[in-house]
């Protein structure tokens, strides 16, 4: 076996110091992104000690920004963009124009060409895929209206991008840079000798073919490949099915027609969200879309140079303040102009409020033109870092600048009701807009001595059920919109979100309730929302449903009275139907006290 092993000691010594300063980061109540920025500064040619191979990183990083995008395709459909392109097309072009116009002007400031500040202009004013995505998912807003709203905005931004890459060498020339020789190894280099709108015509042509293409032979191909292997019964060949359509559809994309990875694995994944198998295949690929992740933030902390802060103080500076303020305030101009309410434009600012992937590419792209000096490329690299580490940031001021801006603004717009993830695997949200409301916590229910059921898919509807039969009363908190709509269709009260959030939790009275019943799935949520019901109400029954005996044991300790695991029971049905009896004890993973009926 080979002693210089470069690929093992870039993820080893990636992942392993990402893990160390990611936890210390947790530890101190930072973000632990910032910690994988700093194991990527530790491993960089910048700081003394071992350097990581910078190229590995960056394919690594790329592999992780395509399964990224993959897992959002999953939970996308065609439906869910074109129902956001009123918005998310001019809104991403005019707030790209507006960054690109600041970026020009700060260039011309430093004394830069037209051609550099272009370039340096457009690098400044594509947002992050991952920053952007990890901040959605971390809030639980990739399902929801203003998530939509984000990805739409990414989805234009991403394709304008891939539409500057190949414009930028055919007018290099003009621009003041060295043309790039013809490279006829990849069709996303296209001859110059084409014309500026011969290539225009071309990428455009070709993004069309692959859209075609993708509707037409994927939306058949991929679903049918992914029954086929479901059918073998080998979960290994199913997560290899998945992994093999989301880089290969992905490399294809970018190869065969110019389509960035990024944007060829999002087709991939709402290709599959047809499928009955796409929940599965959505958990199949998500360790390995976390662990990637991960090396991308390790990627970008490699490229940047600490001491560039003193060297380049002022005008990094000026470009974090393109980056942070000038783009947000365009954002949340643009939302606002379009009538949608303040949280969202808030929401919106923020996530935009960051440079990532592209904008390295632009700046390598333009360095390699000479278009752009290389005292461009630190700019935008340092600011790439410091506004992934002030994004956590900007999401906190927005939280506090929300209610501030709502009361100088009167009644807050209406908003479309975000749309929730589903509560049970299998269950496919909903991609319908629901009626409108007020941008503001749910009105507070006038019930008391109640059940909270909290959670309405396959074991919360079968309680609610034998609720509503034996006449005693509840109400449910969902944000599936489908479910919601039927609930209310039966009479049932409800109220929308998620309960781990203290204004809707508190909408269901829970200090006047009699018991809390946690029907979801997810015990550490859970969890979250006993604890918020003990502070609220000490003397309230809490019964919870957990899958291992570690959740039960998380649970209890939170102050739950009942916790029910699903898998003992099953087996207890089992065994009943086998032996006519139970004879399953009843072992600590159920604890039931006494309780008022």
């Amino acid at each position: 076996m080979p002693h210089d092993t470069p690929l093992i000691a870039t993820i080893v010594a990636g992942l392993g110091l990402a893990f160390v300063f990611g936890a210390l980061a947790n530890r101190f109540r930072i973000p632990p992104l910032v910690g994988y920025l700093v194991a990527g500064v530790l491993v960089g040619p910048n700081t003394p000690g071992f350097v990581a191979d910078a190229g590995l990183a960056n394919e690594l990083a790329e592999i992780g920004v395509i399964l990224l995008m993959f897992g959002v395709g999953l939970h996308f459909s065609l439906k869910d963009l074109l129902s956001v392109r009123a918005i998310a097309v001019p809104g991403a072009v005019v707030q790209i124009g507006f960054a690109t116009l600041l970026g020009v002007g700060l260039a011309w400031l430093l004394g830069w060409s037209l051609g550099a500040g272009l370039v340096f202009g457009l690098a400044l004013s594509v947002a992050s895929t991952v920053v952007l995505l990890r901040a959605m998912q971390e809030r639980r807003l990739i399902e929801t209206e203003r998530g939509r709203i984000a990805v739409g905005w990414l989805i234009v931004e991403d394709l304008a991008m891939v539409l500057a890459l190949v414009l930028l060498p055919a007018l290099a020339g003009v621009l003041g840079g060295q043309p790039q020789a013809d490279d006829h190894a990849s069709l996303l280099s296209l001859p110059a000798s084409y014309g500026i709108w011969g290539v225009v015509g071309m990428t455009l042509a070709k993004v069309a073919a692959f859209v075609v293409v993708m509707l037409v032979v994927g939306r058949r191909v991929i679903p049918w490949i992914l029954h086929y292997v479901a059918h073998t019964g080998s979960r290994e060949l199913f997560r290899l099915s998945v992994l093999a359509i989301a880089l290969g559809v992905a490399f294809g994309a970018a190869k065969l027609f110019g389509v960035s990875l990024a944007l060829g694995a999002f087709f991939a994944g709402m290709i599959m969200s047809e499928s009955e198998l796409s929940h599965r295949a959505a958990e199949e690929s998500l360790p390995l879309r976390d662990a990637f992740s991960v090396l991308f933030f390790v990627s970008v902390g490699m490229l940047f140079d600490p001491f560039s802060l003193v060297s380049n103080g002022l005008p990094i500076l000026a470009t974090l303040a393109i980056i942070v303020i000038g783009k947000s305030l365009a954002a949340f101009v643009i939302v606002i102009a379009f009538r949608y309410p303040i949280a969202t434009a808030l929401m919106i600012s923020a996530s935009l409020a960051q440079i990532g992937e592209f904008s390295f590419i632009l700046a390598e792209l333009g360095v390699g033109l000479k278009l752009l000096p290389e005292q461009g490329r630190d700019l935008i690299l340092a600011g790439a870092i410091l506004s992934i580490l002030l994004n956590p940031l900007m999401f906190l001021i927005v939280d506090w600048m929300k209610p501030w801006l709502e009361k100088r603004a009167g009644k807050a717009p209406e908003e479309v009701k975000p749309i929730g993830p589903a509560t049970e695997p299998g269950q496919v949200a909903s991609v319908a807009p629901a009626p409108e409301k007020e941008d503001g916590p749910p009105p507070r229910t006038t019930q008391t001595g109640h059940s909270i059921l909290i959670g309405y898919g396959r074991v919360g509807s079968l309680v609610g059920a034998a609720l509503k039969e034996a006449a005693l009363p509840f109400l449910v908190i969902e944000d599936a919109d489908k479910t919601l709509a039927k609930l209310k269709a039966d009479g049932i009260e409800t109220v929308a979100g998620n309960a781990a959030n203290q204004e809707v939790f508190s909408a269901a009275n829970p200090e006047g309730a009699k018991r809390l019943i946690l029907a979801i799935p997810n015990a550490f949520e859970a969890g979250q929302v006993v604890l918020r019901a003990r502070a609220a109400n000490p003397g309230i029954s809490v019964i919870a449903r957990a899958h291992s005996d570690a959740e039960v044991e998380h649970l209890k300790s939170l102050g739950a009275d009942t916790v029910v695991m699903g898998e003992r029971e099953i087996a207890r049905g089992i065994v009943e139907v086998v032996t006519g009896k139970a004879t399953v004890p009843v072992e600590p993973a159920i604890e039931v006290k006494s309780q008022p009926a």
